[in-house]
């Protein structure tokens, strides 16, 4: 496929802005994965990646695992590139301030600015932070220097306090308490992960921490800091030496903001196709993108899954590239990914695929949820549609849940 023909007409006072082809703005799995896609797609014109952070796509999840344990150096998690993106320029350790659709501009936070022909979302998402001050030494993770500021401190007998209960607090207070630390974990929520994989699962995975020494105080808020303490909602004071805040993450949309009429509520609304805005030449992929999957209905939802960048980048890129150049259609395919996600916690792995968190009850297919340790087999459903398979335990129980996955693949029959 050729070049695009005729560039865009562009606002006023873009003359002196730098040409940049195809901008995808976010350097991590998302941006690295839409580069490729471009290429794969037949986009043949420039390709621009800018990223806030000074590194080469980086794989996140170990930094919570491995990485922070030790046993794996941080060097180690950057992405293989295939060789058809060594032609990409990338643009790294500044950040994106504004962009402005319309006339197809960006502006960086050192002033500089570009103008484009399309581009592509995937800003992903941050930490969110507690709006409290004070307190023990305070961390998050989501970056190579987050892991290895917190990794500093996960000394055997250190008191660490974290703050939520989902992927990234469960795994840090596995990787903390095999270090030898003295761990509690708080949160609002009835049981850790609740969210992700339902109460009867979450209440099996809170019985293994538990057996490893992670003491849970559920159902409570952190209010107050003290220099070595957090207190809570009904008053219990927990002593700490540092504390891990894993309260969720805010997709990173900012940038976006001076566009009017785009959906920014949770991450950026798109159509079916992934277009934002019903722009021809704009796309968002990844956690930051929030679409509609026709295997759970209409509602366009965001899901940050290790899965959803490679997904998301492959229709995305198709979509931009028949955009620009029109010389082919959208793909008349249904955007219908089936999401997977793992999360490793000790020796032990949850592995689900489909979703979960939108079941409105599970079976429980294999093991004892009453125990201690065992492999566990669960089957989510809603409106007796089958929506996902979720393991927890070894490879034995892995192996099953993929063995199931070939149930999830067929789109549901829509109901009449």
């Amino acid at each position: 496929m050729a070049a695009p023909a005729a560039a865009p007409a562009h606002a006023p006072g873009a003359a002196s802005a730098a040409a940049v082809g195809i901008a995808v703005v976010g350097a991590s799995l998302g941006g690295l994965r839409a580069a490729e896609q471009l290429r794969a797609a037949g986009w043949r014109g420039a390709i621009t990646v800018f990223g806030d952070e000074p590194h080469l796509p980086y794989n996140r999840p170990p930094l919570s695992k491995q990485v922070l344990a030790g046993e794996v150096p941080a060097g180690a998690t950057r992405l293989r590139r295939r060789p058809s993106v060594e032609d990409v320029e990338w643009r790294l350790g500044v950040a994106v301030a504004s962009a402005d659709l319309a006339a197809r501009t960006l502006t960086l936070a050192d002033g500089s600015a570009y103008v484009y022909e399309g581009l592509v979302a995937a800003t992903g998402v941050r930490p969110r932070r507690l709006p409290l001050t004070g307190g023990p030494p305070r961390h998050v993770l989501r970056t190579l220097e987050d892991s290895a500021a917190l990794a500093a401190g996960l000394v055997a007998g250190a008191r660490v306090l974290v703050i939520g209960s989902g992927f990234i607090g469960c795994e840090v207070a596995a990787t903390a308490r095999t270090a030898g630390c003295d761990v509690t974990v708080v949160a609002p929520e009835a049981e850790p992960m609740l969210l992700a994989v339902g109460e009867d699962l979450a209440r099996a995975l809170r019985r293994r921490h538990e057996a490893r020494g992670v003491r849970f105080l559920m159902g409570r808020s952190t209010v107050e800091f003290t220099p070595h303490s957090a207190v809570l909602d009904d008053g219990t004071e927990v002593p700490a030496d540092l504390v891990v805040e894993a309260v969720g993450s805010r997709p990173n949309t900012e940038w976006l903001a001076a566009t009017p009429g785009l959906d920014l509520t949770d991450g950026v609304l798109c159509d079916a196709h992934l277009r934002v805005g019903g722009l021809p030449h704009a796309v968002a992929v990844g956690d930051v993108a929030r679409f509609p999957n026709p295997r759970y209905g209409p509602v366009p939802r965001r899901v940050e899954h290790w899965s959803v960048p490679g997904d998301t980048a492959r229709h995305a890129a198709r979509t931009l590239v028949a955009g620009l150049t029109g010389t082919a259609r959208p793909d008349p395919a249904p955007f219908a990914p089936l999401p997977s996600f793992w999360s490793d916690q000790y020796a032990l792995r949850l592995q689900s695929f489909g979703q979960p968190s939108l079941a409105d009850h599970c079976h429980l297919l294999q093991g004892d949820p009453t125990a201690p340790e065992g492999d566990l087999l669960y089957a989510y459903y809603q409106n007796e549609h089958l929506i996902a398979i979720t393991a927890l335990g070894g490879p034995t129980a892995t192996t099953a849940a993929s063995h199931h996955r070939a149930h999830l693949l067929p789109l549901p029959e829509p109901t009449p």
